[in-house]
């Protein structure tokens, strides 16, 4: 659209002088007109924009001219092509959005800052810890029993120690329980002396009981010794050599005796007669080996003139080692 050309009434960017009641211009070329004022303008400006004599000043409601020109001031000039300044409304330097979301992150801050002091509690008491196993856990005594509250195991098979082999059922007489005057020999084995039998103390190899005469003269004994690993028949052989060494003797045979105890698996025995400086002597010899591997020997010897009295004490006290096997 060209502003000059158009005469469009109804158009609104054309600002049309208000003709009612405005005096007539002068004529052409005198100050006050429309053209003169507007060629002064562009004219008689001085190059810095300062305008000159007889130059139309700006007024509040249009252009006023020099002299000569109505009292009342005559609009002239083409309309402003641009259109009308509205008020405006002052838009907010922060988005909108960005309000809400950061009072949100505000109050997460306050929350974490919060919590972080419940925590850490106050600053001055150092810095915290965390408790001990002992602190969260309840003491083991209060659910389990005290250890010094169970009576200690015991085991019920002494050890094995030196030379002895394992004992695999066979173990002496747990029934047995030898009376108060009963001496021990070795390996759970005990005899009972007979009244007027003496043990003899210098003796070390498993224990000697001997029977005086009024005259003090050794007229019988009973010897309870053992032997390990060694069969029952070996081991009584070797005892009536060694007893008729320097004797004249007459042996006997050796035979197998039933064994009195299950816990026995070889049960033998001899006799025999010598002399012995011109003493008639008496005696036998029994072996029982036991399945530990151990063998006792009951070696006799009496008087032929105290056999009938010391026979019948030795089978009182063969009787004892026996029941000790």
């Amino acid at each position: 659209m060209n502003g000059k050309g158009s005469k469009d009434p109804d158009n609104p960017w054309l600002r049309r002088p208000d003709t009612a009641g405005a005096p007539d211009a002068g004529p052409a070329g005198t100050p006050g007109t429309g053209a003169a004022a507007s060629t002064g303008a562009a004219e008689g400006s001085p190059a810095g924009g300062a305008p000159g004599p007889g130059s139309p000043v700006v007024g509040g409601t249009g252009v006023q001219g020099g002299p000569g020109a109505s009292a009342a001031g005559v609009q002239a000039g083409p309309a402003s092509l641009q259109p009308p300044v509205r008020g405006t409304k002052k838009r907010p330097k922060v988005p909108g959005l960005l309000v809400p979301i950061g009072a949100g992150m505000g109050v997460v801050a306050l929350v974490a800052v919060a919590l972080t002091l419940l925590t850490r509690g106050d600053g001055s008491a150092g810095p915290t810890t965390s408790p001990s196993i002992t602190d969260i856990t309840p003491p083991i005594t209060a659910t389990t029993p005290s250890v010094t509250g169970t009576p200690p195991i015991t085991p019920t098979t002494p050890p094995v120690t030196g030379t002895t082999p394992p004992i695999t059922g066979s173990t002496p007489n747990p029934t047995y329980r030898p009376p108060a005057d009963a001496i021990p020999v070795a390996f759970g084995v005990s005899v009972v002396p007979v009244a007027g039998w003496t043990l003899l103390v210098r003796e070390t190899e498993g224990k000697q009981l001997v029977n005086y005469a009024p005259n003090s003269e050794p007229r019988a004994f009973f010897w309870v010794r053992q032997k390990l690993n060694v069969s029952a028949k070996n081991y009584l052989l070797g005892i009536v050599e060694g007893e008729t060494a320097n004797e004249v003797a007459q042996l006997g045979s050796t035979r197998n005796l039933p064994c009195p105890r299950d816990v026995l698996e070889e049960c033998v025995a001899i006799t025999y007669t010598s002399t012995s400086k011109g003493v008639q002597v008496q005696g036998f010899v029994e072996a029982y080996r036991r399945k530990d591997g151990v063998t006792t020997a009951l070696d006799f010897r009496t008087r032929a003139d105290f056999a009938l009295t010391a026979l019948a004490d030795s089978n009182l006290m063969r009787k004892s080692v026996i029941d000790s096997l």
